[in-house]
Formats: C-alpha cells, structure tokens, sequence
C-alpha cells in the first residue's frame, strides 16, 4: 500500500495532481488527512481511539442502527395475512420503508465519517448535518411508528412479526431522540445552527411538508379511484390548494436546510436573518389558508351526502387538519423567534 501511495505521490510531482483520477486525488488527500508522510520510509500506523466507539454519540447511532434494521427487515419479511386490507396499506407502507432504509443509509454514512473522520472532505456543514439528520430522523420515524400498526399491520389476531416491527421503529425513535439530545448538549462551538430552536423549527416544518404531501396524494389517489368515470373532478378544489400550499412551503423549508447545511448564507443577496422572516411570514399565511380549507373538509364530513365524504377518506381528512395545525403553529413560533432575534440585533 505505501509504495502504491508514493508511486501516485511521485506521478503528481512529475505530471501535476490535475493529471491524476479522481480516486487518486482522493485517496492522496485523504491520507495526508491521516498525518500520513508520504516522503518518510516508515510507514505510520492510523490509530483509532477506544473513545471514537464507545462515546454516547457513537453508541446512539449504533442503537438507531441496528433497530432501524430490525425493523425493515421484520417488515419486509410480513405476508399478506399480517397486513392489514386497507386501501392505503400500500402507500403507507411504501412511506415507512423509505423512512426507515433512508435513515439507515444516512446513518450508517455518518457513523462511518465519524468514525475515520473523514467529514473534512464533506462538502456541507457536518455539526449542522448531523443534527439534521437526526431530528428528522426522530420525526418521521415517529410518524412510521404510528402509521405502521395503524394502516399496515392487521389487527386480526395476534402476528409477533407485526407487533416487534412495531416496537423495533419504536426503539428507533428513541434512539434518534436521544442523539437530537446529545447533540443539544454540546457545547456552543460544537453544534451549529441546526441545533439551535430556529434550526429545529425548520426541520419540523420540513417534516410537516412531508407528511402533508404523502396525506394530499394519498386523498387524491383514493379521490381518483373511488370516483372512477368522473376524474379529476372527483377531487376538489379545497385540496388541489391545500396541495399547492403545502408544495410551496416544502420548498421553502427544504431550500433554507440546504443553504444552511451547505454555508451558503453569508453569499445570500438578501440579509439571511431577514430573509428567513420573510419564509416565515409567508408560510404563516399560506398555512392559515390551508387550515381554514382542511378545517371546512372537517365539517363537510359530518354531512354524509356531501362528494367528499364518498371520495376520500375521513381519517386522512383529520390527519391532515391536525398535521396542518401543528405546522403552522411552528411556523408561528419560528416567526416570532426571527422578529426577536432582528429586534435584538437591531438594538445591539
């Protein structure tokens, strides 16, 4: 290995780095990371301290790690006897799948860098990725915790497969909590913006968008199939809206967690403090419309006469309306965190 890595040193003296592959570049850098000396004819030894395993931060990810596999495994294993009949189990199923292998993945990767410290090389903020990461983790794993034993697992008889996926994404949550708390703890140099409560409050913005589109696509599928012969017209126009909404502050969420984790604020044309304010009006007005429409679908099911209460399903109506609710309460109170934090600045 060593005298593979001066035969690569020496082609890039001799041809300049730009001459060389990508991986060779990669692995050059990487090395030296390591305090690796190229031009010595020892061979240094790359230690790894017992602390880098066994810290509580390690731990926790080792415990999301091995629940979140638990728990797709165990539910990829399911048959059709242990799900339950539901329309919808399909799509809900789909949904905690992704959350749980994607939180693995994302997981597994940051365990890894951590590990061998090789987050230097990542490109984007790695204090603000790591809580992000984790915090959304700990949403929407709560959110396929509840999902899953209501709308996939069958409630007819007692499956142990079911029930111990069920307590495994359970455990998973947990286990990414946990993490957002160990994060939290650091000190100040130590966790970034993310971490902080404007930062938490964008990823639980995010979350909502996510969760408000799964539900509105799963209304109009249901819309579009049970008002079959009359297509788009079966779905109405409260939720074609309520869609758009929710669409819109997705992006604007999403788009505030991808400047912040790529350091990009301070090239912002616009003062980034004041821009987020602005985000965060604006999803308090566009989350005000939205509520009043979910809220009105509410009523309209009581009456059972109505097209909606035929084409879509009550229980997703309501779902909707409380997720709406708890979104925009956080974009109320990300709101009047950023009017404090300008008038203090202002007043410094």
């Amino acid at each position: 290995m060593y005298k593979g890595v001066c035969h690569l040193t020496e082609r890039a003296q001799q041809d300049g780095v730009l001459f060389l592959s990508w991986w060779e570049m990669f692995l050059l850098f990487g090395l030296s990371r390591f305090g690796l000396c190229l031009g010595t004819t020892t061979m240094p030894v790359i230690v790894l301290e017992a602390s880098d395993l066994t810290s509580p931060l390690s731990l926790v990810r080792m415990w999301a790690l091995l629940s979140g596999c638990l728990t797709f495994s165990l539910v990829a294993s399911l048959v059709h006897s242990e799900l339950t009949p539901e329309p919808q189990q399909p799509s809900f199923r789909i949904l905690c799948m992704f959350t749980w292998c994607l939180f693995f993945i994302l997981t597994l990767l940051i365990h890894v860098v951590n590990i061998i410290q090789f987050h230097s090389l990542v490109p984007i903020s790695w204090k603000n990725l790591t809580v992000t990461v984790a915090a959304l983790a700990a949403l929407m794993t709560f959110s396929a915790s509840v999902t899953f034993p209501w709308a996939v697992m069958g409630h007819e008889g007692v499956c142990p497969r079911p029930i111990a996926a069920a307590l495994a994404s359970c455990l998973t949550f947990l286990a990414y909590a946990t993490e957002t708390y160990l994060i939290r703890t650091q000190t100040q140099d130590q966790k970034g913006y993310m971490a902080s409560v404007p930062g938490l409050l964008k990823v639980l913005q995010l979350w909502g968008g996510c969760e408000m589109i799964v539900l509105v696509v799963e209304q109009v599928r249901g819309a579009l199939v049970k008002g079959a012969g009359v297509g788009l017209a079966a779905v109405g126009w409260q939720l074609w809206v309520s869609g758009a909404v929710y669409a819109l502050c997705l992006l604007m969420s999403l788009g505030t967690v991808m400047v912040v984790l790529g350091d990009c604020a301070g090239r912002c044309p616009l003062p980034f403090d004041r821009l987020l304010a602005g985000f965060s009006l604006t999803g308090v007005l566009l989350y005000v419309v939205a509520t009043i429409l979910c809220f009105t679908r509410v009523l309209e099911l009581q009456n059972p006469g109505q097209d909606l209460h035929r084409t879509t399903g009550t229980t997703l109506v309501v779902m909707e309306a409380v997720m709406t609710s708890i979104t925009l309460l956080a974009y109320t109170v990300d709101l009047a965190v950023s009017i404090k934090l300008l008038r203090d600045r202002s007043h410094a």
